[in-house]
């Protein structure tokens, strides 16, 4: 992944949440306060320019249409008509007469404008109802009004009856300007709005970049903190929550750093006494096993009595001086001051090698092809191998297979571009048909001095071979994997252990001599 699609992915974390809070919650309180504002000046306008035509158009019923005579003539009413809207209301007019009983005849100011037709039937209805007058109804016809469209644009219409015979009037006036000026309006909300919404995301950029560059330095802090340099602080400024986590940091860094380096000499103190130790006992061991060799030359002929003691004496020397030979083998792993002396290494010759030098050749069925040539240390393969094969010969069951093949080398391979000769590795299997291992062990079997039964501590191993062939393969770049084998009715037949090894440790020779030469001058 490039560092483009990272920064964005990381730009798309708190930052853009933050800021689509802060978008959100002023787009929220921005379009509330415009529909607000919008709802109550739309009500404002049109009841005001209402008002004021309702208003004008009772005066003038009252003024002109109340003084025509009971049986007008339909040019009386256009020209009343005419009068009443004549005015500065600006609405057009039409009042409904009676010639006869039954027989309306109407005048329009502006036939073109506004006919009957534009009335709604619900005003005309409204209109026409005579209501008995009471003491909280003063007058039988009242002024009715409502809000109508024609196409796209906004009307109010009117109406009233001149009470005792008089004529009906309608009045039509056009809400056209006052559409505009709402239109307008709501531009001016809607623009005032996006400028809130933009305004916001700017005070949310810059409240983000507040919040987030201290939280961003205390990430980069605990990455080096994680990356081993703990003498990794934060500057602290201010008395905020984010100046009190910085304090917490430091103290947290403090005291790790503090209880690290505690650990550190602890350990170094340890590995030293367990090196000295081992090579202190090197001198008595060479003595005492000069010693049981010739003890063990004369074994038949002393007294029977006295031979099981020297049996015991010998075998226990042997294995301490085993023993003192692994601690100091981890010693140096521990140290970092195991190193690789490389060779071109036939396999099957190497492993047949290990096999006949221990007398194992009647024990274990070898399937290696010659030919298989490896760049590796000859003498630490014999060791992985005589620790995995013997493990297999004293907890397994005959026989033991030992078989080797070359794979593609794996893909999370990091070590060096130069590394297995045409990216091949060495895979060298080592299974036995014994039992198997315990699920329980098996994330165990590497560990250093782990035994799988508690019930019986003491036995001929020292507990560090296995761990001693994984810190080997590992050292060449390699791996080895534990796990138990099946038969065809899928019971345990057994325990298989892989070893797999680039088949070239060049690369990883080199890492290591530039890794130990980055040391010493860093120590110098």
């Amino acid at each position: 992944m490039s560092k483009g699609i990272i920064s964005v992915l990381r730009f798309t974390s708190l930052r853009l949440r933050l800021v689509v809070v802060f978008a959100l919650v002023a787009l929220t309180a921005a379009v509330s306060a415009s529909g607000i504002a919008y709802w109550l000046n739309r009500e404002a306008v049109l009841k005001r320019t209402q008002d004021s035509a309702l208003n004008d158009f009772r005066q003038e019923m009252q003024n002109r249409a109340a003084t025509l005579p009971p049986r007008p003539t339909e040019d009386e009413l256009r020209r009343t008509a005419e009068q009443m809207a004549s005015g500065s209301a600006g609405y057009s007019v039409l009042l409904i007469g009676e010639r006869d009983a039954g027989k309306p005849i109407v005048g329009a100011s502006n036939p073109d404008v506004f006919t009957l037709a534009d009335v709604p039937r619900s005003l005309r209805t409204a209109v026409g109802t005579k209501r008995p007058v009471t003491d909280t109804n003063d007058y039988p016809y009242h002024l009715f009004w409502q809000r109508t469209q024609r196409g796209s644009t906004p009307y109010l219409v009117g109406g009233t009856k001149i009470d005792g015979g008089g004529p009906t009037g309608y009045m039509f006036k056009s809400l056209a300007a006052e559409k505009a000026d709402l239109n307008s309006l709501g531009w001016s909300l809607g623009i005032a709005t996006g400028l809130a919404v933009i305004g916001s995301v700017l005070l949310a950029q810059v409240a983000a970049s507040t919040v987030l560059r201290p939280v961003h330095r205390l990430g980069e802090a605990a990455r080096q903190l994680g990356e081993g340099k703990l003498d990794t602080r934060l500057r602290v400024s201010g008395n905020d929550e984010l100046a009190d986590l910085s304090r917490t940091f430091n103290s947290a860094a403090e005291s790790l750093q503090k209880k690290v380096a505690d650990m550190s000499a602890r350990e170094e103190a340890s590995r030293r006494f367990v090196a000295d130790m081992s090579h202190e006992l090197r001198t008595p061991l060479t003595a005492l096993t000069a010693v049981t060799e010739v003890l063990e030359d004369e074994q038949d002929t002393l007294d029977p009595m006295i031979a099981p003691a020297v049996a015991l004496v010998v075998s226990e020397t042997r294995r301490l001086n085993d023993l003192v030979e692994n601690l100091m083998e981890v010693t140096r792993f521990d140290a970092g001051t195991a190193r690789l002396v490389l060779d071109d290494v036939d396999i099957a010759d190497q492993i047949t090698a290990c096999i006949d030098a221990r007398a194992w050749l009647d024990a274990v069925d070898l399937d290696a092809e010659r030919g298989i040539v490896a760049r590796l240390d000859p003498r630490r393969l014999d060791v992985i191998l005589a620790n995995l094969i013997g493990n297999a010969l004293k907890h397994g069951g005959s026989p033991v297979r030992v078989s080797v093949r070359t794979e593609p080398a794996a893909e999370d391979t990091t070590e060096s571009e130069e590394g297995a000769e045409g990216g091949e590795d060495l895979v060298i299997a080592v299974r036995d048909h014994g039992p198997g291992i315990p699920e329980e062990v098996l994330p165990h079997v590497f560990d250093r001095f782990y035994k799988a039964s508690a019930s019986r501590p003491r036995s001929d191993g020292s507990g560090l071979g296995l761990s001693i062939a994984m810190e080997n393969a590992l050292i060449h770049g390699g791996s080895i994997t534990a796990a138990n084998s099946a038969d065809e009715d899928g019971r345990v037949d057994g325990a298989v252990f892989v070893l797999r090894l680039p088949r070239d440790a060049s690369g990883i020779e080199r890492g290591l001599q530039t890794r130990s030469s980055q040391g010493e001058v860093e120590e110098s």
